[in-house]
């Protein structure tokens, strides 16, 4: 995956966006969609990949929407092809919610997608299509660019409080301005994970007996298949978590699509607990829900990783972490596809360390004791 920074935008300047789709229903959907936003302008369309290529030297759009499955030429194709011939254009692809459809993304996203967004099933009118197909997509467009006036990073919301369930057990705290010995790692990301898990977990040492917790945002399926990914090309163990699997050393349990990963302990040690309560964040699997119920397990014998994302996910339940005694790891930006929730944990004055993606493992095993 391509990491660009974010564009500015000049005063009164508009992101031009070209959408490419065999069905024509989609294309008039997406248009109608995105034309709702003053700072998108939808300036073309094209029905495949070769009418698409032909367009984007005609048009000059910033963004691709890309469907997978077309005639002629589909979406794979036209993306290698992008990236050769236009590699700071930026592309999100359009994917069903399907075992093909999840497996094409992850092929898309390790082509170089930018992002995806999930088509709209039948949501029983069109005016709730549209709003759930631009609540999914403009916020996705729009982590690349930055509008006037609008600072690197967004301000931080006031602090809310977030209900902490009393331990089964006391849990471990540091004194002021000291840091306990990690018992967990819990990691999230958001856009550029899969590529990133991709990238940093398979560096982790057979050996490495810590558990691992992730939260990376993904529809269901999704979570699984990146699972399953990742769980092939790595040393240790990659599942995705289930409703009261244990938290093994040497494991790494990825939060399901569509649940909260939290934390428990008991008798039997610690334990996942899976809910759909609300999102937070608008997220769900949420960072936050990850962060804060760990705090609740392990106090402050954390060491929290915050990897490239768009919004601020993470951020409170990192504060949370942070007040008990762990230690956060932050991505840097120049390696980050966007550098949302770790721009804003950095902000915050939370981040130990800021790094570029290929030192993260090399500090996990360095604080850990594993190195």
């Amino acid at each position: 995956m391509a990491v660009l920074n974010q564009r500015f935008l000049q005063p009164g300047e508009r992101v031009r966006v070209l959408i490419v789709d065999d069905s024509v229903v989609i294309r008039r959907l997406v248009s109608h969609a995105l034309e709702q936003d003053p700072i998108l302008e939808v300036v073309g369309t094209a029905s495949n990949g070769a009418i698409g290529m032909q367009r984007i030297p005609q048009l000059n759009p910033d963004v691709v929407t890309l469907d997978i499955e077309m005639p002629d030429m589909d979406g794979l194709e036209m993306l290698r092809r992008i990236r050769r011939e236009y590699p700071q254009l930026r592309v999100i692809m359009f994917s069903t919610l399907t075992e093909r459809g999840a497996a094409k993304t992850f092929e898309a996203l390790s082509l170089g997608a930018d992002d995806y967004v999930a088509k709209v099933s039948n949501e029983g009118s069109l005016n709730l299509s549209m709003d759930r197909l631009r609540e999914e997509m403009i916020p996705k467009i729009m982590q690349f660019f930055r509008p006037p006036g609008q600072n690197r990073v967004a301000a931080r919301p006031e602090p809310v409080r977030i209900p902490v369930a009393a331990p089964v057990k006391p849990v471990p705290q540091a004194p002021p301005g000291m840091k306990l010995h990690p018992k967990v790692v819990v990691i999230g990301v958001s856009t550029g994970g899969p590529t990133a898990l991709g990238e940093i977990l398979p560096m982790l040492p057979s050996y490495f007996d810590l558990p691992i917790l992730v939260v990376q945002h993904m529809p269901p399926l999704f979570t699984r298949l990146l699972a399953e990914r990742l769980d092939a090309t790595c040393k240790v163990r990659v599942e995705e978590a289930t409703q009261d699997r244990r938290v093994e050393p040497g494991k790494i349990l990825i939060a399901p699509g569509d649940f909260h990963m939290k934390l428990t302990s008991d008798e039997g040690g610690v334990r996942v607990v899976l809910d759909q309560s609300p999102r937070q964040n608008s997220c769900r699997p949420a960072v936050d829900a990850l962060f804060a119920s760990t705090g609740e397990v392990y106090g402050g014998a954390v060491l929290a990783v915050m990897l490239t994302g768009m919004g601020q996910d993470g951020l409170r339940g990192t504060e949370i972490l942070k007040a008990r005694g762990a230690s956060v790891l932050a991505q840097d930006e120049a390696s980050s596809v966007v550098w949302g929730m770790p721009g804003a944990v950095v902000s915050a004055g939370l981040a130990d360390r800021v790094l570029p993606l290929d030192q993260v493992v090399p500090e996990i095993l360095r604080i850990t004791g594993r190195n």
